[in-house]
C-alpha cells in the first residue's frame, strides 16, 4: 500500500509563489460552478434536492443541463441548497447589486 501524504504536507513543501497560485486558482474554480458542481460541492444529491424541490430526480438533472431558465427557478433552485441568489451588474467601471424584490 503506498504512503499517504497530507495535503498540509505537501502544500508547506511548495515555494510560496506556487501556493499563491494554487490559492488563486481555488478560488477561481470556487467562485465559478455550474449547477450540478455546486450541488455536488454542497454534499447534496439530485434525489435530495428533488425531494426539497418536490420534483423528480430527472428534473433536477434537466434543470442542471439547461443553459436558460426563469430567474424564480434558479433562486428555488439556490435557496433549496440552503443559500441566496443575489444579482450584479458588471461594468468596466465595478459592479452594481440589482434588488429584484422591489417594484419600479
Amino acid at each position: 500500500m503506498p504512503k499517504l501524504t497530507k495535503w498540509a504536507e505537501l502544500e508547506s513543501r511548495m515555494p510560496s509563489a506556487a501556493r499563491a497560485e494554487s490559492e488563486r486558482l481555488f478560488r477561481e474554480h470556487v467562485n465559478e460552478m455550474p449547477l450540478n458542481e455546486l450541488r455536488t460541492a454542497r454534499r447534496l444529491t439530485q434525489q435530495q434536492l428533488a425531494q426539497t424541490l418536490d420534483m423528480t430526480q430527472a428534473a433536477v438533472s434537466q434543470l442542471e443541463k439547461r443553459a436558460d431558465m426563469y430567474l424564480s427557478t434558479l433562486n428555488n433552485f439556490v435557496e433549496a441548497m440552503g443559500g441566496r441568489l443575489e444579482m450584479f451588474a458588471v461594468f468596466p467601471e465595478g459592479a452594481v447589486k440589482l434588488d429584484l424584490t422591489k417594484e419600479a
